[in-house]
């Protein structure tokens, strides 16, 4: 639209916005609001915008820890008509939440009803449910009618509601908490609040703390519903000093003897926010899908207290190699993540570290305190200013009462006649008579004099640092005695542990280990029979086909391929087709060209060495484990020329290379004379006039040259006799010696 447009008859006038800017403008605004009233705790309370709602009407109704409870419908209501208008479900799952105490470490609701459970079964509806503050979210709450904190308007102006609760509890470490908002995330899990405080008492005395030593006192998670933390201590000490990291817990378990030498592991805690009924049911998913070998049976025996049965498939299996099977399939250990994205005076999104989240708590308590005492100096002057009223008008009652009867206006006759100030005034003008006769002076000197006490020692705490310090230490201490290790909410449920090293290959463990024999056939296909087979004479092959290769392996076991393009190709031999029928052709699981062909297949061993050649006779060395394929596309390593290709691998077990040619040319050289690569074309190995590299052999020098004559039998050719064809690398070489067999090969070197 041109800015010479004519709007619509009716309408004002239309203003032109650039779509990039208005789109960049009201995502921004969307962005910030959802970071800042929605997703990010406040790092002084610990609480998001609804959590805060939610407690503040609660105690505007009246639902105190000693009071009676009221229905959850009526709190939302209360909740939503008057400071959140949001939807009343989303209020309910918030409120709901606070009640669990498998869900929040100190829980701030006390809940009469169905609240859900550790299953993962929801609440009732709020209809049914009832609830009221606990003492937890008492002291979060504590003194807020003293002006410690600031109010503002709600959504619609006219009510206040507080922009942060005074927190007498260090909420946001001892609740933890969760939430995504626009590009940021926060996840902060709960922790004992006996050991804060102790961190807090330190940090009071010493403010240059390092980590190290706050950690001491606060070793890490406490987690509500218990578990075993195994993560490493230097790991910890990192989280908390960035503030991101994470935490791997464990179910905590022990092992039940049942008679006979048999057992059944019993598992008694589970980690954090691991709905257990889902937990059952997916182990279940894994045996039947055999993908948990060891574990025999699983059977969920919980009442109040969580008690999962495991029974180990045999009683000769190891426990602790059981339980590791366990833990790294099934939730039965997770790691849960430490991100302490917070508000930092309700404003400013960042990520704190421990120190900084306990130091900025203790500011805000501080604020608190000094606010906290100028109201009560104010409340003691003003009752101070009366209370001379007071005294005024006893010494002189009968000159107050004629005033008040007889004057047209006594309030400024008495201002006048006393030199009262208008509040003492008003005082004396709204006393009743039936309370002139209790005005003694006594009385009111005891409590001017109490009152005058009390002023000035508020007078010399917002003088001094130090007491104010002194008295955030008392209230830690006083906290502390509440929620101490020795009372039942305070006790420690979660504990330490290291991660024990099994030596065993839990992958071997995990897959069910039989022995099978790989067959290939010429024409490509591979099949897998069972067991290892030692007459190969009556396997069935189709029409115009036949037997390439066998080879003994397990069903654990990684197969590699050799084609004659230089690519290796890897298979699992689990994952083989059976034996029955003709297999089916390897070119559905590897990407071969057309025009190449496998040269060999083989059981991988990590340990060995390689050596590869090209019909060209170029080789090298190369790691095996360096061969090993992750996709369908194998892994290039010998590169060829177009004229060539690869057509040897052989393991390199020995000190001495033998190397023969299509031209029957045979030589020995040193094996250290042979570059190791992890890929390319290599080094020259054996030269030929005609023809090209048909074999290579890696032996010791001192047991001799072995090959397989034409019948099959094993001929070994000593050192001694060798001599004739010793060389260095990349000479011509001799004819080989009589007997050595017409197909220019030493045979099967796998």
């Amino acid at each position: 639209m041109t800015k010479q447009s004519i709007p619509p008859t009716g309408e004002g006038p239309i203003e032109p916005v650039n779509l990039k800017d208005a789109l960049e403008e009201r995502y921004l605004a969307y962005a910030l609001s959802t970071i800042m009233h929605r997703a990010l705790p406040d790092v002084r309370d610990g609480l998001k915008p609804v959590h805060r709602r939610i407690l503040y009407a609660m105690r505007q109704l009246g639902l105190d820890p000693e009071g009676g409870y009221r229905k959850c419908a009526k709190i939302v209501g209360e909740t939503m008509g008057n400071y959140h208008p949001h939807g009343n479900q989303a209020i309910y799952d918030a409120l709901a939440r606070l009640a669990q105490d498998f869900a929040v470490r100190y829980p701030l609701v006390d809940g009469q009803g169905n609240f859900g459970n550790i299953d993962g079964d929801n609440p009732a509806a709020d209809r049914y449910t009832e609830a009221r503050l606990t003492s937890v979210a008492a002291d979060l709450l504590d003194g807020i009618d003293e002006d410690t904190v600031e109010f503002r308007a709600n959504y619609d102006g006219r009510e206040q509601e507080p922009s942060v609760l005074p927190a007498a509890f260090p909420n946001l470490l001892a609740n933890g908490s969760a939430g995504i908002a626009v590009g940021m995330a926060t996840n902060i899990p709960p922790h004992n609040v006996d050991e804060l405080c102790a961190a807090l008492l330190h940090l009071i005395k010493h403010p240059n703390a390092t980590i190290e030593k706050l950690v001491e006192f606060v070793p890490g998670p406490d987690f509500p519903t218990g578990g075993v933390i195994v993560e490493p201590r230097s790991e910890i000490l990192e989280a908390y000093r960035t503030g991101r990291g994470g935490f791997r817990v464990r179910a905590k378990w022990e092992k039940e003897e049942t008679g006979r030498g048999g057992y059944q592991i019993v598992i008694t805690e589970i980690p954090y926010q691991v709905q257990k009924a889902k937990l059952v049911e997916k182990i279940a998913d894994l045996m039947m899908e055999k993908k948990l070998p060891l574990l025999g049976d699983i059977r969920d025996e919980s009442a109040e207290e969580v008690r999962l049965v495991l029974e180990p498939k045999a009683r000769t299996i190891d426990p602790m190699l059981l339980m590791e099977s366990m833990f790294r399939a099934t939730e039965l250990e997770i790691r849960f993540g430490l991100n302490m994205n917070v508000l930092s005076a309700g404003q400013i999104p960042n990520v704190l570290g421990l120190k900084d989240v306990l130091k900025q708590w203790l500011e805000h308590r501080v604020e608190v305190l000094v606010r906290r005492s100028e109201y009560r100096l104010k409340k003691i002057e003003h009752r101070l200013e009366v209370l001379d009223g007071y005294l005024v008008a006893y010494l002189n009652i009968d000159e107050v009462i004629r005033i008040v009867r007889f004057e047209d206006e006594p309030k400024q006759r008495l201002i006048a006649k006393f030199k009262l100030t208008d509040v003492q005034a008003e005082a004396i003008l709204n006393l009743r008579l039936k309370s002139l006769s209790k005005l003694e002076e006594v009385e009111i000197k005891a409590e001017h004099d109490k009152l005058s006490k009390e002023k000035r020692q508020l007078q010399q705490l917002l003088k001094s640092d130090d007491l104010q310090w002194e008295r955030i230490s008392e209230e830690v201490k006083s906290t502390r005695e509440r929620y101490s290790k020795k009372t039942e909410l305070g006790r420690r449920r979660s504990s330490f542990a290291d991660a024990p090293e099994i030596a065993v290959d839990l992958d071997e463990v995990l897959a069910e280990k039989e022995p099978i024999t790989v067959i290939l056939s010429e024409k490509g296909w591979i099949r897998a029979m069972k067991g290892h087979l030692d007459d190969l004479s009556k396997l069935d092959f189709k029409q115009g086909d036949e037997l390439k290769q066998a080879v003994k392996a397990m069903t654990t076991d990684k197969l590699i391929l050799f084609a004659t393009n230089g690519r290796f190709f890897t298979l699992d031999a689990g994952q083989l087709p059976g034996g029955r029928g003709h297999g089916e052709p390897v070119r559905l699981m590897v990407d071969l060209e057309e025009n190449h062909d496998f040269v060999e297949l083989f059981v991988h061993d990590a340990t060995r060495k390689l050596m590869v050649a090209s019909s060209g006779g170029y080789g090298f060395l190369v790691a095996e484990e360096e061969v090993v394929a992750s996709t369908r596309k194998g892994k290039q390593i010998l590169n060829v020329a177009d004229d060539e290709e690869a057509v040897v691998v052989v393991p390199a077990e020995g000190d001495m290379v033998a190397t023969i040619g299509e031209n029957r040319k045979l030589l020995v050289f040193k094996l250290e004379d042979v570059n190791e690569m992890t890929r390319g074309k290599g080094t020259i190995l054996q030269r030929f006039k005609d023809g090209g590299l048909s074999d290579i052999r890696v032996f010791n020098k001192k047991e001799g040259l072995t090959w397989l004559d034409s019948a099959g039998r094993t001929f070994t050719l000593p050192w001694s006799e060798l001599k004739e064809w010793v060389g260095e690398r990349a000479q011509a070489g001799h004819v080989a010696p009589k007997g050595f067999p017409r197909s220019n090969k030493f045979g099967p070197a796998f």
